[in-house]
């Protein structure tokens, strides 16, 4: 019986050393953003969502150099960093995945402050790439509802090939900001009350896919009720149209915001073919 508990406790210990990651917090408009200080730590802990952005970066304890920049939803209003966080870092390790984890700054009625964090962010991984353990090849954009829409933006609206990222990864995406399919709430936190038809074009990204738009891996459940499947069908079908790479999975129940959660009943599902994704795609 004690050698029993004896294995099982060792194979607990082992299991533990393999999930073991760094944790490196990053004020990405900072100038010597790898300093680590007390004080930096805790502006990045209590960070003034109107004024600052940084990125929390998990480090595995193998490191394959493949990267995944996270963006929590939140209607632009707030940011969900939990459950479409922080939460999946160790998930992520396991895989010897590198996961970083994006608080940018809530637009407040400038629409552009969150694709800016979001392009930043981009520039420090690859700039501090080797210190960090990261591939500069292998950095993907992820993004979760408002989040979504942000990751989206940032494959479709990078500014040069140092902030395009190598893929995407969408949890039931806000995409589009067409009042008839879109989740008024971001819309409105994004765009204000009545924005331009020019501005709501330039958001709406199924229009701006082109032929360099990053490979896609988007979720969501078909009884989404916040934000209507069709913007990620219909993203989807502009990514294929466009040859890009893209694999879409719907499943039949669930509602909006699951993330990490246990309670969404097909988690299994998706991590599952979500890692064999990362696995096959990412190369």
């Amino acid at each position: 019986m004690k050698l029993i508990k004896l294995l099982a406790l060792g194979l607990v210990i082992v299991n533990l050393n393999t999930l073991a990651q760094k944790k490196t917090e990053i004020l990405i408009w900072d100038e010597n953003p790898l300093e680590q200080t007390e004080e930096k730590s805790k502006r990045v802990q209590t960070l003034d969502y109107k004024t600052d952005a940084a990125i929390t970066v998990y480090t595995p304890k193998n490191p394959t150099g493949k990267t995944v920049l996270m963006c929590p939803g939140g209607g632009y209003t707030h940011q969900a960093t939990a459950h479409e966080g922080h939460d999946m870092a160790d998930w992520y390790n396991a895989q010897g995945i590198t996961y970083a984890v994006l608080k940018y700054r809530l637009p407040y009625g400038d629409s552009s402050l969150p694709l800016s964090d979001a392009e930043q962010a981009m520039r420090i991984l690859r700039k501090y790439s080797k210190e960090l353990g990261v591939d500069p090849g292998k950095i993907g954009i992820a993004g979760a509802s408002a989040g979504g829409h942000l990751a989206s933006t940032l494959a479709t609206h990078y500014s040069s090939s140092e902030t395009r990222p190598d893929f995407q990864i969408l949890f039931y995406p806000v995409i589009s900001m067409d009042a008839k399919k879109t989740h008024m709430g971001s819309r409105k936190s994004l765009l204000g009350e009545n924005p331009t038809d020019e501005l709501v074009k330039l958001y709406s990204n199924e229009s701006q896919v082109t032929p360099d738009t990053p490979k896609a891996f988007i979720m969501l459940s078909s009884d989404d009720g916040a934000v209507p499947p069709s913007n990620s069908i219909d993203y989807y079908t502009a990514l294929l149209n466009n040859k890009v790479k893209a694999s879409l999975h719907a499943y039949p129940a669930g509602g909006h915001g699951w993330g990490f959660r246990d309670k969404f009943p097909y988690k299994q599902q998706w991590t599952g073919e979500l890692e064999k994704w990362l696995r096959e795609e990412i190369k």
